[in-house]
């Protein structure tokens, strides 16, 4: 589920300066590649006391790639490029070139070194902390490493807010001011929403949670159950357990990984396939441009939108429970009874005094993000400080959620985001909106997905997503590639009326 160079592109004699800027960012692009198999062991295999070692390998690498990426020879090379005869998509590759050398090349390779190997320790500590529910074992790190990114931010950038910067690092297509709007608009029609079936809706209980708990095992034959039935390729990937739930890799290699909920079984399958929604877009990238910007994802909007589809728009779907309940009963115990519209209802129920952002239902889940987001920022900006996270995330929750966690472990430490980064967060609803766009595009493009979806036939959806997403790599801004995939520009509106529909037939509004 690949594609290949345009025949325009092929055509065409390639230019001697343009073939040895590739030659030259390739050699980047497959460090930066190998580095992250480093960071998928460190999660899921490694062993506990392996973190020094793997901060400074992982720092080193790091290093290497930024001294290749910004040293004068880049930038001559990208010059050259830029002044040959270049086909539009040899000059998206460059652009993409120019923009992560313009972008970095004012950062010191020290500051780079240091923030990778303090980023590297950084999880494993926060990794401890979240297990003894001990925010103050994480907060030395934490708040060095908003020290650390800061500086980074600053050296990029000096005269912007450092927060705006660091936002650009997943959206670099996509003004944070435009990201804010939709944030607004989302919260005046999923708040009300969410007050009207709290009032007016009747409680859907989760017969998966009554028939609990549910061994591990179980769980992870389900997971593998459902993978297979999406169509996700042995040797191209692989499923394992980790602390939180990702997805690591390239056209080649995309693995995911889980975790299992004894109590509540849609949770890992869910987040399961989430990951393959992830893993999706790796695999649809253009095997042929391995290395190039041309064969990298866009941006953590566009790559979230991937993992949402899969997992609300197919997985969450009453067509997907009516072909896929047989495989659930022959995975699970105590289900037999259960119909294909209870187990709809089921995984579709919202409940908002729930405290994690990743076991949150489909509307609430927003304002989780809301939450973090405006969290992040205070912190990065100086308005709060590490001291004060706690009691602040504990404030939010109980204003934007009416429940305020017991433990750390649940509130300010349930994420591994910000043993990381920050501004990242805005991601997951940017992706959440866009899929709802792209599924209202497949649905005028493809015969009867629902029909598809009931029967377990998902290559004609994985197709459409690759010929109109995955395909182009970061040949397009966002805008364009939205518009080229669905005809317009980014908008919150199909994603509105999506939730309106559904959840207004789900409690009956």
């Amino acid at each position: 589920m690949s594609s290949q160079s345009s025949d325009a592109e092929s055509d065409r004699e390639t230019p001697e300066p343009y073939e040895a800027l590739l030659d030259r960012y390739g050699r980047i692009a497959r460090l930066e590649s190998g580095a992250g198999v480093l960071y998928w062991d460190q999660q899921v295999t490694m062993p506990e006391g392996g973190t020094p070692a793997r901060g400074k390998q992982l720092a080193a690498l790091s290093a290497t790639t930024h001294e290749k990426l910004t040293n004068d020879a880049m930038a001559e090379a990208i010059a050259d490029a830029e002044d040959a005869d270049l086909t539009d998509e040899r000059a998206a590759n460059v652009r993409e070139i120019r923009r992560r050398h313009d972008r970095n090349r004012s950062v010191p390779e020290s500051l780079v070194e240091e923030l990778t190997e303090h980023i590297s320790s950084s999880q494993r500590v926060w990794q401890e902390a979240k297990a003894e529910d001990d925010f103050d074992r994480f907060a030395p790190a934490l708040g060095a490493l908003r020290d650390l990114q800061v500086r980074r931010a600053e050296a990029i950038d000096p005269d912007r807010p450092a927060y705006e910067v660091m936002y650009e690092d997943g959206e670099p297509y996509l003004p944070l001011d435009r990201m804010a709007a939709i944030f607004e608009e989302l919260k005046d029609a999923l708040v009300p929403l969410i007050e009207r079936i709290e009032a007016e809706g009747e409680d859907l209980p989760s017969p998966f949670v009554a028939a609990g708990p549910h061994p591990d095992g179980d769980q992870r034959a389900l997971s593998d159950a459902v993978l297979d039935l999406l169509g996700y390729p042995e040797e191209h990937g692989r499923l394992d357990e980790s602390a939180h739930p990702f997805t690591s890799g390239n056209q080649y290699d995309a693995r995911i990984t889980t975790r299992f909920k004894p109590e509540d079984p849609m949770d890992a399958l869910t987040a399961t396939v989430h990951e393959f929604g992830h893993a999706s877009y790796e695999l649809g990238l253009p095997r042929d441009r391995f290395g190039e910007p041309l064969g990298a994802s866009l941006s953590s909007g566009v790559h979230e939108s991937q993992s949402r589809f899969w997992e609300n728009h197919v997985a969450r779907t009453k067509p997907f429970w009516e072909g896929f309940l047989p495989t659930a009963k022959g995975h699970l115990d105590g289900i037999d009874d259960v119909t294909a519209e209870e187990a709809y209802a089921a995984v579709n129920r919202i409940y908002p005094d729930n405290l994690i952002r990743v076991e949150a239902d489909e509307l609430t889940y927003h304002l989780h993000i809301v939450l973090r987001c405006e969290l992040d920022r205070a912190f990065v900006e100086g308005d709060l400080s590490v001291d004060e996270l706690p009691a602040a995330w504990n404030r939010k929750m109980e204003e934007y959620l009416g429940v305020v966690p017991d433990a750390d472990a649940e509130g300010v430490l349930q994420d591994i985001h910000w043993s990381s980064r920050f501004a990242a967060f805005q991601g997951y609803t940017i992706g959440s909106v866009l899929a709802a766009q792209l599924d209202h595009a497949m649905r005028r493009d493809v015969d009867d997905v629902d029909a598809k979806i009931r029967a377990g036939e998902f290559e004609p959806l994985w197709d459409w997503m690759t010929e109109n997403v995955h395909s182009h790599g970061r040949r397009y801004p966002t805008d364009e590639l939205v518009e080229e995939a669905t005809g317009e520009p980014l908008t919150a509106e199909y994603f509105v009326d999506y939730v309106e529909a559904k959840f207004g037939d789900l409690y009956g509004l």
